[in-house]
């Protein structure tokens, strides 16, 4: 058997040179002895893009790309589809990940000079790598269609008509209609799952083939291939592979700790990886409170922001993209690595560091006029670090770099953790200080706690019966199936028939649609209710909770309540029953230590005069059920409506516990392994 594949290989390398590439590449390719750990990042890179891509052709199966189906074939494909939502969380976290690994890949070469000669068309390579890497993920960024991808797609585009005579002729060429439509979602499809991946892969393959060609950089920025030994092989190298690929490893499983951590317990990463507003299918005529792209736009996004006018707001943003590719031309230090430069380049790129993370913060915030100034400030510091590289550079003193390479570690890790202490309170200060919210998480008011517990059986099918007798007269949960809430929730399908489906002719199986006609509910109330499945993920547990305890008399409005939460609500309060009347009090003063102001002498909380409607307070006897009882009801409501709108987060967790207890294992056996490898490397 083993002659056999032997004999198989010598006929297909002969053909096919697959040994030379291997040795080219892999084998006999001989990379600096003293990587460390920024060197992670380039394999980390290639990881997750293949995580991208069998990822994204398993979800092109069950992906509608058109202006009716995107958004319910997304939902479809977390609910339907089995173990469709580790798929849909592997690509979402996947697309972070990515720009993580890169950002971190190119300050790595920012650091030890890895873009200087003779690496510069590496460099030029990765930045087109970058800049193709962006196209993609705002093209995906758009597939979902909830709100945030399509008002984030409106802004982009736009900025585009900023173009002098052919703005407006581009802006329509990208949409392919005069607004973004259908068509445009089909044509961001096709370049994001066929034409931009071929580019990529084509640009990562040269990227590879580039650096392949010239050899590694080393933290000491020392030319390995100079000083080799009698048998051609350098004497500060070892042979990438097995050396780099079992230290590579250990990395790997690290990452993987983290990435699948992620997945399994936070996928949303409080919105910056699964935005909010983007549970809500997307609605041209609903414009978002805040409309911000994906955070790792937000630093190119500020750059556009901060400047005024359209035009020059966009020329800046281009420029902020395009100024790195000249990097290798404008550094003029003599030597490569940090470890050899002078203090104004430490204390540059430090500079430099905190004002990209400050303009990311910003991209993501809502502007004001003191985060604008801020960005402005920012702005200024990161073209300045490029258009006044050429000067520091030539100017500052370095130290001789050694002939051969080193293995100290470089600065060790106290002193790492201080400089990135640094990096972050320099960031951290100007943010203090600009960055102060407006408003409150619940709109006029704080949002009361709430406890989820989707373990609680009894609590979800009180809840569950709470929301349909309640809740489906008006609106519908149409990507919630009645049979997967009757096996979840131990539900016989007998009961779920009697108490949970409207109408004698549902099926168990059936998606659970609205219960008033379509036309009827545009008549009555202006325009269809809005669908109840993912609103506790649109706007959180702890604001279903505080709205619904909100509810207050106001004769004025068409159905005689109000809303703290939502102000100028255009829904009676179908629990008005359970909870009896509230009537809108002034809101409580609030003392200089946070708390409530009290009479020095009488001892009771003093009112806000200038805020008069800031609580409720219940009407005694208005109401079937007291306050303790009504909140407990709405607690078992929300419960559920939690549980619709990710079904499989307990499933989620549990996964994700056996996963991360075998990647815990896998670990220490790359380590063992790396140590075992690496022992007799001096």
């Amino acid at each position: 058997m083993g002659n056999w594949l032997i004999g198989l290989r010598d006929w297909v390398d002969t053909r096919l040179p697959i040994m030379r590439a291997w040795n080219t590449h892999m084998g006999a390719y001989y990379a600096p002895k003293n990587f460390n750990f920024w060197y992670f990042f380039g394999v980390l890179s290639l990881l997750v893009l293949v995580n991208q891509l069998l990822t994204g052709i398993w979800l092109t199966m069950s992906y509608e790309p058109s202006q009716s189906g995107a958004f319910a074939s997304v939902e479809y494909i977390m609910r339907d589809v089995d173990y469709g939502w580790i798929l849909r969380y592997m690509h979402s976290t996947g697309a972070s990940a990515f720009f993580v690994v890169v950002y971190l890949h190119m300050f790595r070469a920012l650091i030890y000079g890895s873009y200087k000669k003779p690496r510069e068309l590496i460099w030029i390579f990765g930045m087109l790598i970058f800049v193709v890497l962006m196209a993609e993920a705002f093209m995906g960024y758009v597939l979902p269609w909830g709100q945030m991808s399509y008002w984030g797609a409106q802004v982009i585009i736009s900025l585009f008509g900023a173009i002098p005579v052919v703005g407006e002729a581009l802006v329509e060429w990208f949409r392919g209609d005069y607004l973004i439509s259908g068509i445009t979602l089909n044509r961001f499809f096709a370049l994001h799952v066929v034409a931009l991946p071929i580019v990529l892969l084509a640009l990562v393959l040269l990227h590879l083939l580039a650096l392949h060609e010239v050899g590694s950089n080393n933290p000491d920025g020392v030319e390995i291939k100079k000083n080799k030994g009698p048998d051609g092989i350098p004497v500060d190298g070892v042979a990438f592979h097995p050396y780099y690929t079992v230290h590579d490893l250990q990395a790997i499983a690290v990452f993987l700790f983290i990435f699948c951590f992620v997945i399994f317990f936070m996928p949303e990463v409080g919105g910056l990886f699964l935005e909010a507003p983007n549970f809500e299918i997307a609605n041209p005529l609903k414009t978002p409170e805040h409309i911000a792209p994906v955070w790792y736009f937000t630093p190119y996004y500020s750059v556009l922001r901060a400047i005024p006018d359209k035009f020059w707001g966009f020329v800046a943003f281009a420029a902020s993209v395009a100024i790195p590719f000249l990097l290798p031309w404008l550094d003029r230090s003599r030597v490569k690595s940090i470890r050899y430069r002078g203090w104004m380049t430490k204390a540059a790129l430090v500079v430099f560091t905190s004002s990209f993370i400050i303009l990311g913060v910003l991209g993501i915030k809502a502007p004001t006029e003191d985060r604008t100034l801020l960005a402005q400030i920012c702005s200024v510091i990161y073209f300045s670090f490029f258009l006044l590289m050429p000067v520091w550079t030539s100017l500052e003193k370095t130290h001789p770099e050694p002939d051969r390479v080193t293995t100290d570690g470089g600065m060790g890790g106290f002193k790492a953790l201080m400089v990135l202490a640094l990096i972050l309170g320099l960031a951290f200060v100007p943010l203090k200080v600009a960055g102060s919210e407006a408003a409150y998480d619940c709109g006029q008011i704080p949002c009361d706690p709430i406890a989820i517990d989707l373990e609680n059986t009894a609590s979800l099918q009180h809840g569950s019966a709470l929301f349909v007798n309640y809740c489906m007269g008006c609106h519908a949960a149409k990507y919630m199936r009645w049979g997967r809430i009757a096996d979840d929730l131990g539900i016989s399908e007998e009961l779920a028939k009697e108490h949970l489906v409207l109408g004698k002719d549902t099926k168990i199986g059936e998606l659970m649609h609205i219960g008033m006609r379509t036309q009827y509910a545009k008549d009555v109330f202006g325009a269809e209710p809005p669908d109840l499945t993912l609103v506790a993920r649109a706007r959180s547990p702890e604001w279903l909770y505080t709205y619904l305890r909100s509810f207050y008399a106001d004769p004025s409005r068409p159905y005689g309540v109000n809303n703290l939460v939502f102000k100028d609500v255009g829904m009676p309060h179908v629990l008005l029953g359970l909870q009896g009347e509230q009537q809108c009090k002034p809101a409580w003063a609030i003392a200089s230590n946070g708390g409530i102001k009290r009479d020095h002498i009488t001892g009771e909380n003093i009112e806000d005069e200038h805020h008069p409607c800031g609580r409720v307070e219940a009407v005694d006897g208005t109401g079937q059920l007291d306050t303790a009882s009504y909140d407990s009801e709405v607690y078992d409501l929300v419960n559920f409506m939690t549980y619709m709108a990710e079904p499989m987060a307990l499933q989620r967790e549990r996964i994700g516990i056996y996963v991360l207890l075998f990647i815990a294992v896998f670990f220490v056996f790359t380590y063992l392994l790396n140590r075992e490898y690496w022992k007799d490397v001096h």
